[in-house]
């Protein structure tokens, strides 16, 4: 494996960092080591091959982790890898307490950044629920029936936003919360936006 070039800008995301610089640091010497490209995406430090994202180094309160984006194709040998939620379809964690962890693990997080350079070199591909297999709250079903152009806007959404809506209003347990959020969201969803864009 050919190590990789340091890029700039993650210099400067880990010195602006006010948490885990440490952590960042090493976790980068190893994505180095192991070939891939580094830059900066969605705020954070990504890693790829071949321009195919690979990994991406994630901060939260109480751990660290290094988010493999096709984690649900590897293979998962040491059982280290996490699902992040329910709804998670495809990205997987792997989470570390400290630099130490990071350090002790080095050779498992390089034997699993090399099965995912190989996936992405053999070319396979992640296939994701249609939204048309996740179940609609009745209570936005109801709503798309009686509004035609709620429905049309609906449709008119990406597969992504139509589900960030689908699990939003679900969540709820009381009917009467489910219909409230929906209400609040006719607005967007007519302006054609998705449930996080401004």
């Amino acid at each position: 494996m050919a190590k990789s070039k340091i890029n700039p800008k993650v210099d400067t995301y880990i010195s602006n960092a006010k948490k885990w610089q440490e952590e960042t640091q090493a976790l980068r010497m190893v994505l180095i080591d192991c070939g891939l490209s580094e830059d900066i995406k969605w705020g954070k430090p990504c890693y790829s091959f071949d321009e195919s994202n690979i990994v991406i180094i994630q901060g939260f309160k109480d751990y660290f982790a290094l988010l493999f984006f096709k984690g649900m194709l590897l293979k998962d040998a040491n059982g280290v890898l996490v699902k992040m939620g329910e709804n998670t379809n495809v990205g997987r964690q792997m989470r570390f307490a400290d630099v130490k962890e990071i350090r002790k693990m080095k050779p498992i997080i390089k034997a699993y950044i090399q099965e995912a350079i190989e996936l992405e070199k053999a070319g396979v591909r992640v296939t994701l629920k249609k939204t048309s297999e996740y179940t609609i709250p009745n209570e936005l079903q109801n709503k798309l029936n009686e509004m035609p152009a709620l429905q049309k806007a609906f449709d008119t959404l990406t597969p992504g936003r139509q589900k960030a809506y689908i699990f939003f209003f679900s969540q709820p347990k009381q009917s009467k919360t489910r219909e409230s959020r929906i209400e609040k969201c006719i607005p967007q969803i007519l302006e054609g936006k998705g449930l996080n864009d401004l």
